[in-house]
């Protein structure tokens, strides 16, 4: 009886072990890749590169005050152990043929929105008009719909940035109406036009 239970126990374990493996393998993607654009986990040595890209009044005025601008080596380091610590990663830095070209995310919401996620990213200025934005939200969509199991990616853009609602349009991303005033910027307030993309 005592080696019929000892065997029952570790047939126990290994069926654990198996379902585990399953569970990793769905909600870590093993490959995210679209021609000379990868999404990969972050790693700690990317805080130089971060900042260097980050570090841009560009890129901050298009995103949201949590976002900081002047960027510091240590708003970085604090991003990527943010990143790291995530139990099923949304956070994905965004390579282009190899080198470390800006950053894309998975927000997802909760309660009875739970099935919803927001999108944001950011390309570094010398990465700009090369169709990598195009490609990472075109693959993190992807993600989201097939590995998280969403129903519904959203996003809001600042009135004055059309290149991302362009990149957001070529991704099948449908613009569902605009907040007036909404954002307080620089200053100034200003609409913000927001996009959606729901699962087919």
């Amino acid at each position: 009886m005592e080696k019929m239970s000892c065997s029952f126990i570790y047939l126990q374990c290994i069926w654990v072990k198996y379902c585990l493996t399953l569970f990793l393998l769905k909600i870590e993607p093993m490959s995210l890749q679209s021609g000379d654009v990868h999404l990969r986990k972050f790693r700690a040595d990317d805080a130089d590169r971060i900042t260097e890209l980050a570090n841009n009044e560009k890129i901050g005025r298009n995103l949201r005050d949590g976002f900081p601008y002047p960027y510091t080596r240590k708003d970085a380091e604090k991003f990527i152990s943010h990143c790291l610590a995530m139990q099923v990663t949304t956070f994905f830095a965004i390579e282009y043929k190899g080198i470390y070209a800006g950053s894309i995310s998975l927000s997802p919401c909760s309660d009875v929105y739970r099935k919803s996620a927001e999108i944001g990213y950011f390309i570094g200025e010398p990465f700009w008009n090369k169709g990598i934005a195009t490609k990472a939200v075109n693959l993190i969509t992807d993600f989201g719909f097939r590995e998280l199991g969403l129903a519904r990616i959203h996003t809001g853009v600042y009135e004055y940035n059309p290149a991302s609602q362009r990149v957001l349009e070529k991704c099948g991303y449908v613009k569902e109406g605009v907040f007036r005033k909404s954002i307080f910027k620089m200053g100034k307030l200003w609409d913000e036009v927001r996009y959606a993309k729901v699962a087919e």
